[in-house]
């Protein structure tokens, strides 16, 4: 008699988690490689000031997307610090909803839209690209290096782009809300710092991580 095929083991809680992450990293991925595409592809031939008509709203709907990040970190579902996703998510959430949709002839026909979304969508795909592999437990060595690299241009560039946009809608934008405006430029000055700051020290373990295991390699070799 055929012999019967033991049962399947039955999936803990850490592997729903990491079955539920990858597949959110991959939707996402796909998501912002779909933004970068549209603005790489469109820019050339239409300009900078047909960006918002081809991926504004798309992209609103994207980015409110990782809202479900905070709530990941608070969860326990990913180590990082719950004020890292919530600083970043929060921001972004505040230019593409109060400045971009309430002030668009200020903001959807500037330059630093485009740029602003060429920075955040190039960060994206690498980032959501990264952990997916990073949960299959196999990333290739060029895509740790775009990750705790691109960062370093990328991030100011999104970060100046969207602090342009927040100044150009307090332009048309009236008393009281100016000063709200204002006072938000403000606060990127040391939200930024954190982010920055934040992704240098990731770099920094993530690396020096690789170079032990280069080092155990060789030693093992």
């Amino acid at each position: 008699m055929e012999q019967e095929r033991p049962a399947p083991a039955p999936l803990t809680r850490s592997d729903i988690t990491k079955e539920y992450l990858s597949a959110y990293n991959s939707v996402c991925a796909l998501l912002w490689l779909s933004v970068f595409g549209r603005v790489v592809l469109l820019l050339p031939i239409a300009g900078y000031q047909s960006i918002y008509e081809a991926a504004g709203d798309f992209t609103k709907w994207t980015q409110t997307l990782a809202v479900l990040e905070i709530i990941h970190s608070a969860a326990g579902l990913v180590r990082s610090p719950l004020p890292t996703p919530a600083l970043q998510v929060s921001s972004r959430l505040l230019v593409v909803w109060a400045v971009v949709n309430q002030f668009p002839a200020a903001t959807t026909s500037s330059p630093f839209y485009a740029s602003m979304l060429i920075a955040w969508s190039a960060t994206e795909v690498v980032r959501y690209i990264y952990f997916v592999l990073n949960l299959k437990g196999s990333v290739p060595a060029f895509m740790t290096w775009l990750r705790y690299n691109m960062f370093y241009v990328l991030y100011p560039v999104g970060i100046s782009s969207e602090c342009v946009l927040i100044w150009k809608a307090s332009e048309e934008a009236g008393e009281p809300w100016k000063w709200v405006a204002w006072g938000v430029l403000g606060l990127y000055v040391p939200g930024s710092y954190v982010l920055y700051t934040y992704m240098i020290k990731q770099r920094r373990k993530v690396m020096k991580g690789k170079q032990a295991e280069r080092r155990n390699r060789a030693v093992t070799q």
